[in-house]
């Protein structure tokens, strides 16, 4: 008889996986945020899986592949496809084990991944622009130098291990009543629901995807959608979900939301802003569904996985000044002046008024569709809020100014 999805991954699998890893992987904090709780209207717990030695909880599932393979096949190696955190759990824990490790990643995939993975002792080949061009690239070279493939996400060994998150955050927060975890391939997802359904029953189990990757989301609900695009959360950007987790996930899963863009963003702000924690974006994708639904989950005890914290520092930045930009507290505005002597100076006076800082000014005179005589400057500027702005944007409208805000995607 043909062993089923389900039960090739129980709580028996998961509890021997964690025993399996314990002491050579981080037990991460679970911790109950307390502004985050009042932001969001639900009772907001944390575990911190960027805490891991390699900042994300792809680890836990690598390892536990790592020591379940016979002696013989550690010593020819092994071989992964990842856009970055699986492929870093594995390096690590390859080079621990004495077991050497190739990884293939696509070419776009960020700097800082890359070179984390070399830092732990990971051998990394860049081919092909997607996940997908990478994976394939990897089958082939498994067959030539007779290696161990191993899947970041569609294999009961790795899912099992990826189940120990949840079996400490259960431990260390025993009152949720939901859960709200990223998928990519289905891997974290996978492990946490088996957990969550044999450990407690009634609890709301709820997965996220990126609106750009609605892969998982798509397969479950027998839909037809597009994945494509540059999305913030390149660590669940799957074009095809896993078989084996697509399997899992249909029958344990109550439910997958879709996050777009803004909300990933805001949410790793947010996470660094109030929590002083660095996630990426796949690992603000729970939140990021929690902020956008607000309805759904007020008054729920929620438990969400940080899942990861390897972000490129430039793109951190402008993460972060982006959201700065929507709340208001900074702005580019485009002015239209006469190009005549004092013009500039007397806008900067409304500024002084209203107290808002001028970071940067821009004049445009050349290609514009003003009049010769015409002036279009733009200028970047710092406010406390939103209010402050809206009132000075009203004031230099009210001196006679035409005057719009250069507003974000």
């Amino acid at each position: 008889m043909t062993e089923s999805a389900t039960d090739r991954l129980t709580i028996d699998h998961i509890r021997a996986a964690a025993d399996r890893i314990r002491g050579a992987v981080v037990h991460t904090p679970t911790m109950h945020s307390i502004t985050l709780s009042e932001i969001t209207g639900a009772q907001i717990w944390l575990k911190f899986e960027n805490q891991q030695f390699t900042a994300a909880y792809k680890e836990r599932g690598a390892l536990n592949a790592l020591l379940l393979l016979p002696q013989h096949k550690r010593q020819q190696g092994v071989i992964a496809a990842s856009a970055g955190n699986h492929s870093q759990g594995l390096s690590y824990h390859g080079r621990r084990l004495g077991v050497p490790v190739t990884i293939v990643m696509p070419r776009t995939t960020p700097t800082v991944k890359v070179m984390q993975t070399e830092a732990v002792g990971g051998n990394v080949v860049l081919h092909g622009e997607t996940y997908d061009d990478a994976y394939a690239h990897a089958l082939k070279l498994e067959q030539e130098r007779g290696l161990t493939f191993v899947h970041p996400f569609d294999d009961p060994d790795v899912a099992a291990g990826q189940g120990s998150v949840a079996l400490e955050m259960f431990a260390d927060a025993p009152d949720l009543d939901c859960i709200v975890t990223p998928i990519g391939g289905g891997g974290l997802m996978s492990g946490m629901a088996t957990a969550a359904r044999a450990l407690k029953p009634d609890m709301e189990v709820i997965g996220v995807q990126a609106e750009l990757y609605p892969s998982m989301y798509a397969r479950v609900k027998g839909r037809n959608m597009d994945c494509g695009g540059d999305s913030l959360a390149e660590g669940i950007s799957v074009k095809a979900p896993g078989e084996f987790t697509s399997r899992i996930i249909a029958e344990r899963v109550d439910d997958i939301l879709l996050v777009n863009e803004a909300a990933l963003e805001k949410a790793v702000s947010l996470l660094l802003q109030i929590e002083k924690t660095v996630v990426e974006g796949a690992g603000a994708a729970g939140l990021a569904a929690v902020l956008a639904n607000p309805e759904r989950f007020t008054g729920k005890k929620i438990g969400l996985v940080l899942c990861g914290g390897n972000i490129d520092t430039r793109l951190l930045a402008n993460v972060l000044l982006r959201d700065l930009a929507r709340e208001g507290r900074l702005a580019r505005l485009r002015v239209t002046l006469q190009d005549r002597p004092g013009a500039l100076y007397k806008v900067m006076g409304v500024f002084d008024d209203h107290n808002v800082n001028i970071i940067e000014i821009y004049h445009q005179r050349v290609f514009t569709s003003l009049p010769a005589k015409g002036l279009i400057t733009d200028i970047e500027c710092e406010a406390r809020d939103r209010t402050q702005l809206d009132s000075l944007i009203a004031a230099l409208r009210a001196a006679g100014y035409t005057v719009n805000q250069v507003e974000l995607n």
